[in-house]
């Protein structure tokens, strides 16, 4: 029997939004979580010289993976052997790793709700139970210590995620540490997905690592190095789980492109182009936060990294998946249902991401205000 998967709604918008766009409409794409922009020009530059001189066969570049495992010590003073870092074809990948290894079939893991809607159905085509946990505003929208404590009987395995998609929230430090006592005591391991980190308005974001070597670590160069289309991403296994994650990748997944790790070895010290998109979305932020208000939006989750707007629109309807299509159609503005993200209460949710540039933004802004005017009951 197959595992009953759910759509990624978001991809339907964005095949209207694109429908829309072939016909003549002027769209703003603000439906998924990636950067307008492109890899860092060193990063492109050096691709050209790869293509002009290399075969690019199947290869793991150990010089990306050495240059990780330097990341860790420079950004979060953890040591990481280069060996335990799995270099895939994006996040996606690594989190099918991290399940195959750390948990069986029929497993528990638990994971926040709202979360992104791959965890769920990820698990569930591995054949594991997702045991979603409602966090709402009191809780920052994040799953806590406290949640993990209260869970009769323990889970197997939890996903983390800070910053977190849909709501950009980010677990502090003391949190993380509460957290991975839990676990510790409780016999549950950890998978944190990283990919937001290094998006972050709020101060650095830190690595579940430094406060639980044997959790394993996604990663991925899409957000923060703004290489989505370049398709690599990372795994950072405990050394108990490595050669399992070794044998899934092989088998599954061969190796990461190898014109994407000479790309992403150079993108990984372009930091001053990487923090001008930073500053970006960062302003882009601002203008929603500032806005949004006056739209009728006024129950937002803090949106402390990543680029997106948690929002919602309880008070105008209980579909957001039609409501996002409806404002498609009248603005060309492209936004995400929360049902993608919480299947009991995404229904009065909506995303934005400000992943795009700036006049972007103000035009969506534009667009929108006298739309949602017309909806809102003073």
């Amino acid at each position: 029997m197959r595992a009953p998967i759910e759509p990624f709604h978001a991809i339907g918008i964005s095949r209207l939004a694109h429908q829309l766009k072939e016909d003549g409409r002027s769209i703003i794409h603000m439906e998924f979580g990636q950067p307008s922009t492109g890899a860092p020009t060193a990063a492109i530059a050096r691709s050209h010289d790869v293509l002009d001189s290399d075969g690019l066969g199947y290869w793991e570049s150990p010089a990306l993976r050495e240059r990780i495992a330097r990341h860790y010590a420079d950004g979060y003073g953890v040591s990481v052997e280069p060996d335990r870092i799995v270099l895939t074809c994006g996040a996606s990948p690594a989190l099918v790793l991290a399940l195959l290894s750390a948990f069986e079939p029929g497993d528990r893991v638990a994971l926040a709700r709202p979360g992104y809607v791959a965890y769920r159905n990820t698990l569930k085509a591995l054949r594991m139970e997702p045991v979603e946990i409602a966090c709402g505003p009191e809780d920052r929208f994040q799953l806590t210590a406290a949640h993990l404590a209260a869970l009769d009987p323990a889970p197997k395995g939890v996903i983390i995620a800070s910053p977190a998609n849909p709501t950009g929230t980010v677990i502090g430090a003391a949190e993380l540490e509460k957290i991975a006592a839990v676990c510790r005591a409780r016999g549950i391991r950890i998978v944190s997905d990283e990919i937001y980190h290094g998006l972050s308005y709020v101060g650095p974001c830190r690595s579940m690592l430094e406060f639980e070597p044997s959790a394993l670590i996604v990663n991925s160069f899409s957000k923060y190095f703004s290489m989505v289309g370049w398709r690599l991403g990372w795994l950072l296994a405990p050394r108990d789980l490595i050669a399992d994650a070794r044998a899934y990748v092989g088998n599954l997944f061969l190796t990461a492109p190898s014109l994407s790790q000479h790309a992403g070895l150079i993108a990984m010290d372009c930091r001053d182009e990487l923090e001008g998109h930073v500053e970006v979305y960062r302003r882009n932020r601002a203008l929603l936060l500032d806005a949004l208000p006056g739209l009728g939006l006024r129950e937002i989750a803090p949106p402390d990294g990543a680029f997106y707007i948690y929002a919602s629109v309880a008070h105008l309807t209980d579909d957001s998946l039609e409501f996002c299509k409806q404002l498609l159609r009248d603005t060309g503005v492209a936004t995400a249902s929360g049902v993608d993200f919480d299947p009991v209460e995404g229904r009065r949710f909506i995303r934005i991401s400000f992943a795009v540039s700036t006049p972007e933004v103000e035009e969506a802004l534009r667009r929108m205000t006298p739309w949602f005017a017309a909806r809102t009951v003073v």
